[in-house]
């Protein structure tokens, strides 16, 4: 079986497009980089890292030094598909940053997003 075309593509070609979605509903790059971090565990020297790097989707999910156990907590749908049902771990990663990204642009407050 072939992988999604997403794995490949690189982190750092996508991320300009979260922080437009956010800026566009008012929010910031750093509230997006605050979502980044808190889902992966990268700090930002290492986020800004993988950005350099031009990291794939995969690679940069895999290299996460820390996956928040509270990400299972994120629910709902995107692209047509509920996250939660998702059986393929690294597209599940990726629609779960999605979601968090939506969910800021929809005015979401971060202690809600961040599952405080």
């Amino acid at each position: 079986m072939t992988k999604h075309k997403i794995y490949t593509m690189s982190f750092a070609s996508v991320y300009p497009h979260y922080i437009t979605k956010a800026e566009k509903k008012g929010r910031t790059k750093a509230e997006v980089d605050e979502i980044i971090r808190w889902l992966t565990g990268y700090n930002q020297e290492e986020l800004e890292a993988q950005l350099e790097k031009q990291t794939d989707f995969e690679t940069f999910f895999a290299e996460s030094p820390q996956l928040n156990p509270s990400r299972t907590l994120i629910k709902g749908v995107i692209c047509g598909v509920r996250v939660e049902d998702i059986e393929e771990p690294t597209m599940q990663e990726i629609r779960y940053l999605d979601k968090l990204i939506d969910e800021l642009a929809k005015g979401k407050a971060m202690e809600k997003i961040l599952r405080e």
